[in-house]
């Protein structure tokens, strides 16, 4: 899947997406709607139950695979829809709401605990840590799995900006997307995804 997203990606840049057999390509899409359903509801947070360091570590990179391989899946049906003169029937509404429902979940659930601590829930039950100075004694180290993700989130919401401009959504899908956009202006240490948001707030305006 990440050789996919990677390939499909130069396809688009190529312009010859179109080229594909139609039939081909909704088989396909409708494959990746399975592998960003697989990892759309996950969470990465450790749960800090009884299990041991090593097995809480484990279990956390399993999950974490399957996170990265449904943002592979999502960028690549991104690619595919935002690619030159495609036809009506790759964009599929379902597949469109999987990528927004998997981009939604991740950035508030993994990568907005991990980019600013305000949005950290204190694993010991006391609630979201919202003060000031969390933020200030936060760690700017962040593990390699979690740039790549960030990356590839970037990514995917630069994708849907342009989304936006080539196919008609519904209106519940433009709420979506609104508050997609508007999230990572609230969030410290994103800068690259609030330039996203940018364009993706600008598309949405254009409605």
């Amino acid at each position: 899947l990440s050789e996919l997203g990677s390939e499909s990606a130069k396809i688009k840049a190529m312009g010859i997406m179109d080229k594909l057999s139609t039939d081909k390509t909704v088989k396909v899409l409708n494959i990746l709607e399975k592998n960003i359903q697989d990892g759309s509801k996950l969470s990465t947070l450790l749960n800090h139950n009884n299990d041991t360091e090593d097995e809480e570590r484990l279990w956390r990179d399993l999950i974490m695979e399957r996170v990265t391989k449904s943002a592979d899946a999502c960028l690549t049906a991104v690619n595919i829809m935002t690619s030159p003169n495609m036809p009506k029937a790759v964009y599929i509404e379902d597949i469109i709401e999987r990528v927004i429902q998997y981009t939604k979940f991740h950035l508030q659930n993994t990568l907005y605990p991990q980019y600013d601590p305000v949005y950290r829930v204190d694993p010991h039950g006391g609630g979201v840590l919202s003060s000031k100075a969390k933020r200030a004694k936060c760690s700017t180290h962040k593990q390699r799995v979690i740039v790549m993700l960030y990356n590839k989130v970037c990514d995917i919401v630069s994708s849907l900006s342009e989304l936006l401009e080539i196919q008609l959504l519904t209106d519940t899908t433009i709420l979506q997307v609104s508050s997609m956009g508007i999230t990572p202006f609230f969030v410290e240490n994103v800068s690259e995804l609030q330039l996203c948001a940018i364009k993706l707030v600008t598309a949405v305006s254009t409605f």
